[in-house]
C-alpha cells in the first residue's frame, strides 16, 4: 500500500498520549494511520520531521480577517497566509466587518470570499443585534459556526441588543444547538469612564486601559451566565483578560451552566506595564491587565481550569491607525487590536518550556478544546483515523526573537510582540494532507482552504 503522505521521525503529542519516534500516514486528505515511524506505509511524499513534535492542527477560534469591506486592513488571503506561516490550520472569522455578518446572504458572502482565497480551513460567526433576532434560524441554516454579541463598544461599533433581546436570542440559539459567544464588557461602565477620562484630559495609552476596568468585564460575564442559567443556552466568553473574570466563569461552571471561555497569549504574557513601555501599539480591548490580575488568570484560568481554550483575537490595523509613529500620543485617536497568528504558538511553547503548562495541556487548549467547543471535533483537533489530516509540527527548543513587522505575513503587522524572545516555533503546517507552510515559508496555494462543516448536536 502506498499513501499520499507520511510524516515521520517525530514525537506525536495529543492531550491523551505521547509517542516518540512516530508519525502519521495520509490518504485523500484524511489520516489512515498513526504509529511508529518504521511501521508506516510507503508514501508518494515523505516529510521527515527531524525529531520535532507533531500535534493536531492548531485551531484559532477568534480572528478578525476584516473581509468583506475592510480589506485594506486584512483579508482572507493575508490572514490565512499568516495562519499557515504560524502553524494554525483552522481559523474562525469574527462578524464585525462591512457589511456585518448579521444575515444569511452576508454570511454566504464571507464564505465565498474564503473559498476563493484562504490558505487554511475556516469558519465564521454571525452577530446578533436588535435587528436580526428573527433571522437566527436562517443564519443557523446558512452554516454559521456560532453566534456573537458585542456587549461593549468595540471596533465597528456594533450595537448590543438590550437584556430582554439577549434573553430572547439565547432561547432561539439554544434551539439551534449552537453556542453564543460574547465580547463581555459592560458598555455603560466603559462609556462612563471614557467620557470622564476625556473630559479630564487623561489621554495616555494606560488611560485607555483604565477606562475599561475589570468590573466591566466581570459584571458582563456574571450577567450572561445568569441569563444562560435561565435559558439553558450554551455560551462562550471570548478573550477573557482578567483573573476576576475567570473566577466568574469558574462559579458559572460550578453552578452547572454550559459556559466555556478562552484567553489569549497576550493576556498571559504581558501586564499593563506594556502600555507604558510600548504605548498605543499594545492598545486592545479588553485591555491587558495588571500583574495581580494576570497572576490570578494563570492560577484560576489555566491551573484550575476555568479557561477552556486559547485564541488570538488577531486584529490587524494600519500603522497609522495604531499611531506607530506616535506611540505615546493621544490614545483616543488610536484604535484597538493587533496581530497574533504568528506569535501565538511561540508564546504558548515558551510557557511550556518554562514549565507553566505541559505540551499536552497546550494542545488541549489550542486544538482539541476549541474544536470541541465549536462543533468541529473530531474532524478538527484530533489525530483520529478517518479525520482531517491537519498537523502542526513544532520545534519546541528553537530560541528566536521577533525582530520586526517584516518577519510577519499579515497585510498589517503591528504587534507588541516585536522585540520579544521565544523558545519554540512552528516549522511546518499541514492542512488536509497538504503541506501549506514549511520552514517559515508559505508554500500552499491561495484558495486551498475550505469551510469547515460543523456538528453542534
Amino acid at each position: 500500500m502506498t499513501v499520499d503522505l507520511v510524516v515521520c521521525n517525530c514525537t506525536v503529542v495529543t492531550p491523551a498520549w505521547r509517542t516518540p519516534d512516530a508519525g502519521v500516514a495520509v490518504e485523500d486528505g484524511e489520516i489512515v494511520a498513526v504509529g511508529r515511524s518504521d511501521r508506516l506505509p510507503d508514501a508518494d511524499r515523505v516529510l521527515d520531521a527531524e525529531g520535532n513534535v507533531l500535534v493536531p492542527g492548531i485551531v484559532d477560534g477568534h480572528i478578525h480577517n476584516r473581509e468583506p469591506g475592510l480589506e485594506y486592513k486584512e483579508d482572507w488571503e493575508s490572514a490565512t497566509r499568516a495562519a499557515a506561516a504560524g502553524g494554525v490550520t483552522t481559523v474562525v472569522g469574527m462578524p464585525n466587518t462591512d457589511p456585518v455578518i448579521d444575515r444569511p446572504d452576508h454570511l454566504e458572502l464571507k464564505f465565498e470570499r474564503g473559498e476563493a482565497s484562504a490558505h487554511v480551513d475556516f469558519q465564521s460567526y454571525a452577530v446578533v443585534t436588535s435587528e436580526n433576532l428573527e433571522l437566527i434560524p436562517d443564519i443557523d441554516e446558512a452554516g454559521a459556526l456560532g453566534f456573537k454579541i458585542f456587549l461593549g463598544s468595540t471596533v465597528g461599533d456594533v450595537p448590543p441588543p438590550n437584556d430582554g433581546e439577549i434573553l430572547e436570542a439565547m432561547a432561539k440559539i439554544r434551539e439551534t444547538g449552537k453556542r453564543l459567544g460574547f465580547h463581555e464588557e459592560n458598555g455603560e461602565i466603559i462609556d462612563h469612564y471614557t467620557e470622564q477620562f476625556k473630559a479630564d484630559g487623561r489621554n495616555e495609552p494606560i488611560d485607555h486601559s483604565h477606562s475599561r476596568p475589570v468590573i466591566a468585564e466581570r459584571e458582563a460575564v456574571e450577567r450572561m451566565i445568569t441569563f444562560a442559567e435561565e435559558t439553558g443556552a450554551k455560551i462562550h466568553m471570548f478573550h477573557v483578560s482578567s483573573g476576576s473574570a475567570a473566577e466568574a466563569v469558574a462559579r458559572g461552571k460550578d453552578r452547572g451552566v454550559d459556559v466555556t471561555a478562552e484567553t489569549t497569549p497576550h493576556y498571559l504574557w504581558f501586564t499593563e506595564d506594556v502600555m507604558r513601555e510600548k504605548g498605543n501599539p499594545a492598545r486592545i480591548q479588553p485591555p491587558i491587565r495588571n500583574a495581580e490580575e494576570r497572576a490570578k488568570l494563570w492560577d484560576v484560568g489555566i491551573d484550575d481550569g476555568a479557561i477552556d481554550s486559547v485564541a488570538t483575537d488577531h486584529a490587524p490595523h494600519t500603522p497609522e491607525e495604531k499611531k506607530v509613529d506616535d506611540p505615546f500620543g493621544d490614545t483616543w485617536e488610536a484604535i484597538s487590536g493587533f496581530v497574533g497568528l504568528e506569535t501565538e504558538i511561540p508564546v504558548m511553547l515558551t510557557f511550556v518550556d518554562q514549565g507553566r503548562l505541559t505540551m499536552a495541556e497546550w494542545v488541549r487548549r489550542h486544538s482539541t478544546r476549541p474544536a470541541q467547543i465549536w462543533g468541529m471535533y473530531p474532524q478538527k483537533g484530533s489525530l483520529q483515523v478517518g479525520t482531517d489530516a491537519d498537523f502542526t509540527i513544532v520545534d519546541p527548543d528553537l530560541e528566536w526573537t521577533l525582530e520586526g513587522a517584516d518577519d510577519l505575513h499579515s497585510k498589517n503587522c503591528v504587534t507588541p510582540f516585536i522585540g520579544e524572545s521565544f523558545t519554540g516555533k512552528a516549522v511546518a503546517t499541514v492542512v488536509r494532507g497538504e503541506v501549506v507552510a514549511e520552514d517559515g515559508a508559505v508554500v500552499g496555494e491561495s484558495g486551498y482552504g475550505t469551510r469547515v462543516d460543523v456538528d453542534n448536536e
